[in-house]
């Protein structure tokens, strides 16, 4: 396991993480942040379909409401990333999670840390998704690539962030689960 890895892993299970703001959403989801245990780990991250009805075209991680049948976020989070990325579940070592938080399309995310090997085949779900990029590690959790934008939304403050990568924009929910990721560890990799 690479050193950055292991010591992503060390630092998110032993920190608390960052103060969650209250979440006031009722309808479930869960999305599964998967980091690839490569030579230079990775996140995967999908690009949605165009042709979906919510979010088309935004960078997101696999993930979806919750079924009556999903006992823990994580349940869910694993079956749609199978469902999306053809993601066994039996592939996936979960690390935690990150606390809930609310979505702009009505949802209470939770963001769930699991470590996939490397070297296995996506099979990305061409209703969903619409291609599959991986950023580094070490990238993602550089918080200095973060920027942010605050503007009023129905009356109310809120912080958007966002951050390139490779001619990606990563920006919303997405963003603001990775900023929140790179939150918990800093101080603690160094990215020089």
């Amino acid at each position: 396991m690479n050193d950055i890895l292991q010591l992503f892993i060390q630092r998110f299970q032993l920190q608390l993480p960052p103060l969650a703001s209250e979440t006031h959403q009722l309808r479930k989801a869960a999305v599964l942040i998967p980091i690839i245990n490569g030579r230079q780990p990775s996140l995967l991250l999908t690009k949605r379909s165009s042709g979906l009805r919510k979010h088309p075209g935004q960078v997101a991680f696999p993930g979806g409401a919750t079924d009556d049948s999903d006992v823990l976020p994580e349940t869910t989070a694993l079956r749609e990333a199978y469902e999306e990325v053809g993601l066994n579940p039996g592939c996936v070592e979960i690390i935690g999670q990150l606390p809930a938080m609310d979505s702009v399309s009505g949802f209470q995310v939770t963001p769930v840390v699991g470590v996939l090997p490397a070297g296995l085949n996506f099979v990305k779900n061409h209703h969903e998704v619409e291609a599959l990029f991986e950023v580094p590690l070490a990238f993602a959790l550089n918080s200095e690539n973060y920027h942010f934008i605050d503007i009023v939304r129905r009356g109310k403050p809120l912080r958007i962030y966002f951050l390139y990568y490779a001619d990606n924009l990563i920006w919303g929910l997405t963003a603001a689960i990775l900023q929140r990721l790179a939150l918990q560890v800093k101080g603690f990799i160094s990215f020089n």
